[in-house]
């Protein structure tokens, strides 16, 4: 399959997994949602490693690395995410998740010491002023409703759908030390969602939640969609670029990403942006595209993966 295929194929699909997160809303708890999500996904890519003959067993020092990146990346990230997603629209917790691009290199930069480019630094302050614009009007009302005496439901939305950015982050800095010590990228991913997969059980068991049966057809096909097409295929199409262009050109993806959830939000969840909120798109997503164009951090070898661990 041509590289520009598998570039389509992984913008596509991520693109509008944010919006299919919207069918798993309801009375499904968020957290067992990302269990279904995970344990099906994990599933399904542990039947290819044996598949093709692959053994599935890892060293315990390289279990321990991949029990930390699936909390981070497969756990706290998307238990945020689907819980942002229930008061935020899914277009705007796409676009926040294109800041991993600059959470990356500075968690980078305090646990290996990799220099930042001043271009990144500079265009993660104009995106901070993108971010700002994006959501003036909607924080403005929400902490006019606070004041008044509401929830403030909003407000905590944004604020779960920046841990879920930063916790991804996170993920993709863990993995450098997992590819230090196997270099399959599959069953590592397996492995890491699968472990992922039993600690978010853990915290719905610990937390009282009720393991609910798919209640709806479009709850089922959201599933099945995240599951296979979201986490699985978009994944290995990912992976399968990297190693053809390199990753300085694959991570061109996150940019792609946010403006295709944006366009399914305007035309499914009825969000209708105004120019300031149109403006701060902008700013945000073209700088990204700018911080992308810096040279890449030499000592880290984390940023082969940075941006695959991230896209929901």
């Amino acid at each position: 399959m041509p590289s520009s295929a598998l570039f389509t194929i992984a913008s596509l699909i991520w693109g509008s997994t944010f919006f299919a997160i919207t069918l798993q809303l309801g009375e499904v708890p968020p957290a067992v949602s990302v269990v279904y999500r995970f344990a099906l996904a994990s599933s399904v890519l542990f039947a290819i490693c044996i598949g093709r003959g692959v053994k599935l067993q890892l060293p315990w020092r390289t279990q321990k690395w991949l029990m930390l990146q699936g909390m981070a990346t497969f756990g706290l990230s998307y238990i945020c995410t689907y819980q942002a997603e229930e008061v935020v629209v899914s277009g705007l917790v796409a676009v926040l998740f294109a800041l991993m691009v600059f959470w990356t290199p500075v968690l980078g930069r305090v646990f290996y010491g990799t220099p930042i480019a001043a271009r990144t630094w500079g265009a993660g302050a104009v995106a901070t002023g993108g971010v700002a614009l994006l959501f003036y009007h909607s924080i403005g009302a929400a902490w006019r409703d606070v004041q008044a005496g509401g929830s403030g439901h909003f407000l905590l939305g944004v604020i779960l759908a920046l841990v879920a950015t930063i916790a991804s982050s996170a993920g993709s800095i863990v993995v450098g030390k997992v590819r230090e010590q196997s270099g399959n990228v599959m069953l590592t991913t397996a492995w890491s969602m699968f472990w992922g997969t039993a600690l978010v059980a853990v915290y719905v068991l610990l937390t009282g939640q009720r393991f609910v049966l798919p209640p709806t057809l479009s709850y089922t096909l959201g599933l099945l969609y995240l599951s296979i097409f979201g986490s699985v295929i978009a994944f290995l199409a990912y992976f399968t670029l990297i190693n053809r262009i390199g990753p300085q050109k694959a991570v061109y993806i996150g940019v792609i990403t946010p403006v295709l959830s944006v366009l399914l939000s305007i035309q499914l969840e009825h969000y209708r942006p105004g120019p300031v909120e149109f403006l701060g798109m902008l700013l945000c997503l073209g700088s990204v595209a700018w911080a992308l164009l810096a040279p890449a951090a030499k000592p880290v070898h984390t940023v082969t993966l940075n941006n695959a661990t991230e896209i929901q």
